[in-house]
């Protein structure tokens, strides 16, 4: 074998090594407080994660208000979402909740430069859930299995999230200017247990 072989090879055996050990332990994403000029300054971007880990629950839930009451001690009430990639590897992200009784919602909005990409590739974890709606929530330390549908109804959007999906405002030339566009998704359980 020779030395270009034997180096892509320990190479590619470290890369299989660290990739099984984060597959076991898990990598929860970067948690920044989105209220924060750190925040902003850096895009409104963080470190995303991996696989998450945690309890996996298989029992119905009836009412998700509760998830406003999870008070983490760094995280708040945010949960981790983690979705599939097209290469195999998850990615997660720490995003706020929002709950309506029985319903459950994950979004955000895009704002700055990635207005100027089409949906739904402003954010990498959107363009994965379009892709795949199959995600992992992660709250207060367990896991639910979850589908996400996008909420494309205007007026099933206003109601649950109480603000229409384009902002705007009024530039200085006088015209309307699209500041941030607000996308979300009902996620509802899968995989739960029969009996």
């Amino acid at each position: 074998m020779s030395k270009v072989g034997k180096v892509l090879l320990t190479v590619g055996i470290l890369l299989f090594g660290a990739l099984l050990t984060l597959r076991i332990t898990g990598l929860d994403p970067e948690y920044m407080d989105y209220t924060t000029e750190a925040y902003t300054e850096r895009g409104r971007m963080t470190y995303p994660g991996l696989w998450l880990k945690g309890e996996l629950v298989q029992e119905p839930v009836a009412d998700w208000d509760w998830v406003y009451d999870v008070d983490h001690p760094v995280r708040g009430n945010t949960i981790m979402l983690e979705t599939r990639t097209w290469y195999g590897i998850p990615y997660s992200v720490t995003i706020l909740p929002t709950a309506r009784g029985d319903k459950l919602y994950i979004g955000g909005s895009a704002r700055d430069a990635r207005l100027e990409r089409e949906f739904p590739d402003h954010k990498q974890w959107w363009a994965n859930v379009e892709r795949d709606p199959r995600v992992r929530l992660k709250i207060d330390g367990k896991i639910y299995e979850m589908t996400a549908t996008l909420v494309s109804d205007p007026a099933e959007f206003v109601e649950v999230i109480g603000r229409e999906p384009v902002t705007t405002t009024i530039a200085e030339n006088g015209t309307e200017q699209v500041v941030a566009k607000w996308y979300y998704w009902e996620v509802t359980q899968r995989n739960l247990a029969q009996y």
